[in-house]
């Protein structure tokens, strides 16, 4: 990952005599192997990523401990996936990029089939800094990337759309590989380039789940597998500008992609959700000679990986991707109110018909995946919702969630308060709600969802105050330069009386930055 943003508006002279194939439009003489139907995206092989990962490693071991643009290292590196690439049967150009801080190539391999003017592109940046081999960044996209495009090689989809792969040079000095690629492109050929999907360090051991852009339309697949795997995904604040989908932004194509994070700090919220180290860096061996093989997640990287395969399957069209459902996030509600609930999901061929099982008495899921009723017995019950596709043969896709029925009453066991408060610097201030009538004990996993506007979280400690004046600390101090808490927390205050004033209590224990409590729900 580069380590500062790139300026917009630079522009460089297209190159003379540069194969058209690797600026933009397969050539016209390029035809697909014979087709053969595939009905999901495979389980990517995290074996065959991490023996990619060796690869690069001794290659940086060979050339002076680093596969900088420009070097011994970084040409290996391309010839590398190059050569595979070649055998499984991709279009692969070099495009020497002739504006780069050190002069080197980059790769661009693309999958006979498919309209021209439909391209769906899948990147990431293939030098390392000149400290270290640069495994985790940024050998870990390369890698999975390549794994990805060997596995669509092998199943041989029919093409819907265009899928273009590329491996960018010079990244670490300034996005300088694929700013150069956008910039050459007519504006025909960037017009053909529907979406742009980046993957940078997407094996941090410490790591993280986030997605660029995480609410756009692009990044729907991406967001779709991981929430399939209830992984809560959160996006990638820490990486923006700083990566190759930065140069295809400010091109004006769409723009997603992965991450696991770099230098930043997990907070103990994301700790809580997805494990690892609270208060240590995503990737502690970010830009350093320790960025070697053992600097990886199996996990993360695995996931990340099967996350590329379902993008790319989505791309591939309609009706050969699997499906996909998004999942709602655990439920509660009350005997005796009526509730509803739409769930979606992504992948295959539309419309979906939708099934259930474990659903609480009283709900029921329509076909189109509309879960409402009045539920009469209380309890927690497992849910799983399943969504079949229209396509022939059919694919489905499911989820779990459980969804929590409380007691006659129980709905007065949660309050909110959306009345702004200030957030000055220096400062303490509340913000308080009042619970009655609650018919049971708060309990170990009472939920505190907390909206805050604030320019630099690592600036507030945020606190739960009981009735009886026990604080329950929230948030410390954490997030660094990150702006904005919108987070829900869970707290153990099963010990507590649930009748009576709560609080929430938000320190600003710096100068400068400054916010606004926007409004706190606590269910307990």
């Amino acid at each position: 990952m580069f380590r500062r943003s790139l300026a917009a508006g630079a522009t460089f002279a297209l190159v003379a005599g540069f194969a058209v194939a690797a600026l933009g439009v397969t050539p016209a003489t390029a035809e697909a192997p014979p087709a053969a139907t595939v009905l999901a995206p495979p389980d990517i092989s995290v074996s065959n990523i991490q023996a990619h990962l060796t690869q690069f490693n001794t290659i940086a071991s060979n050339s002076g401990g680093h596969r900088r643009a420009g070097s011994a290292g970084y040409t290996a590196s391309v010839n590398y996936i190059k050569d595979k690439l070649t055998q499984a049967g991709y279009t692969v150009a070099l495009q020497d990029c002739t504006t780069c801080t050190y002069r080197s190539n980059n790769l661009i391999a693309d999958w006979p089939g498919g309209p021209a003017d439909n391209v769906i592109m899948f990147g990431a940046h293939l030098d390392s800094v000149s400290a270290g081999p640069g495994i985790n960044d940024n050998a870990s996209g390369s890698g999975a990337l390549l794994e990805n495009a060997l596995a669509l090689a092998q199943a041989n989809p029919t093409m819907t759309k265009h899928v273009r792969f590329a491996w960018w040079t010079d990244e670490e000095q300034g996005l300088n590989g694929s700013e150069f690629y956008v910039n050459n492109l007519s504006s025909t050929q960037r017009a053909s380039i529907k979406a742009y999907y980046n993957f940078d360090m997407v094996g941090s051991i410490n790591g993280g789940y986030f997605i660029n852009r995480i609410t756009s339309t692009t990044a729907a697949p991406l967001k779709a597998y991981w929430d399939s795997l209830n992984l809560s995904p959160e996006e990638n604040t820490e990486g923006q500008g700083r990566s190759d989908d930065y140069s295809f932004q400010q091109g004006g194509i769409p723009t997603s992609g992965y991450a696991a994070g770099a230098s930043a700090r997990k907070t103990s919220a994301q700790a809580s959700k997805w494990g690892g180290t609270s208060g240590g860096a995503f990737d502690p061996c970010y830009h350093r000679s320790c960025d070697t093989t053992s600097n990886i997640s199996a996990t993360v990287l695995n996931r990340a990986a099967d996350g590329i395969a379902h993008a790319v399957w989505t791309a591939v069209g309609s009706g050969t991707g699997s499906v996909a459902v998004t999942n709602p996030g655990n439920q509660t509600g009350t005997v005796g109110t009526p509730v509803n609930l739409q769930l979606s999901a992504s992948g295959g061929a539309t419309p979906y018909t939708w099934s259930a099982t474990g659903m609480p008495t009283g709900l029921t899921m329509s076909a189109s995946g509309a879960i409402s009723g009045t539920p009469s017995t209380a309890g927690t019950f497992n849910v799983t919702a399943t969504a079949t596709d229209n396509s022939s043969p059919v694919k489905s896709g499911s989820t779990q969630f459980s969804w929590t029925i409380n007691p006659t009453g129980g709905a007065s066991c949660s309050g909110t308060n959306g009345n702004n408060v200030a957030i000055p610097d220096n400062t303490t201030v509340t913000s308080p709600l009042t619970i009655s009538n609650c018919d049971r004990s708060p309990s170990t996993t009472s939920k505190v969802e907390v909206h805050i506007q604030h320019t630099y979280i690592g600036d507030l400690v945020v606190s739960l105050v009981a009735p009886d004046g026990t604080a329950y600390t929230l948030h410390n101090r954490s997030g660094g330069s990150t702006d904005n808490i919108n987070q829900t927390y869970t707290a153990n205050v099963a010990g507590e009386t649930a009748n009576g004033n709560w609080t929430l209590r938000v320190q600003d224990a710096a100068a400068i930055d400054t916010g606004t409590i926007d409004t706190w729900t606590l269910t307990l």
